[in-house]
């Protein structure tokens, strides 16, 4: 095995972890609307996941383990889907709430922050902020 096959490896399997943490988010409240499968279709595209890899993870998202990226970027990156993922039926929900926060915390935000990264990330995905500006406003959080 090569080093590149290595490197590739491990990009997949975040890919995969990323994504089953935001299928996670649609299933807390045990019903995919129409608008979180076209958000999960299109992050699947983006995270190039195949269509089989797409309904294993579906079928069985909670054995991915959340994989904290090292970077600040990355990890804001990750927040972003998530929140979006929240806000992806226009409806925010408390459960859903309380998976974002249990995932924040596993992404590798500090504790004591966790509300305000949140409540803060939530309400940039609500005024429908363009990633940019998200990333920008995040980091004056922490």
């Amino acid at each position: 095995m090569s080093f590149s096959d290595l490197f590739n490896s491990g990009f997949t399997t975040r890919n995969q972890d990323h994504f089953a943490s935001i299928v996670r988010v649609a299933f807390s409240d045990n019903i995919i609307s129409q608008e979180e499968k076209c958000f999960l279709d299109r992050l699947a595209q983006n995270l190039d996941i195949s269509k089989e890899t797409y309904l294993k993870i579906f079928k069985n998202y909670k054995s991915h383990p959340i994989n904290p990226p090292i970077s600040q970027d990355s990890r804001i990156e990750r927040l972003y889907d998530l929140a979006r993922m929240v806000y992806a039926d226009d409806i925010k929900d408390a459960h859903e709430v309380t998976i974002l926060r249990k995932i924040v915390i596993g992404l590798g935000f500090q504790a004591e922050s966790v509300a305000k990264v949140v409540s803060t990330s939530l309400n940039l995905v609500s005024n429908k902020v363009e990633f940019d500006t998200f990333k920008k406003e995040m980091k004056t959080v922490f």
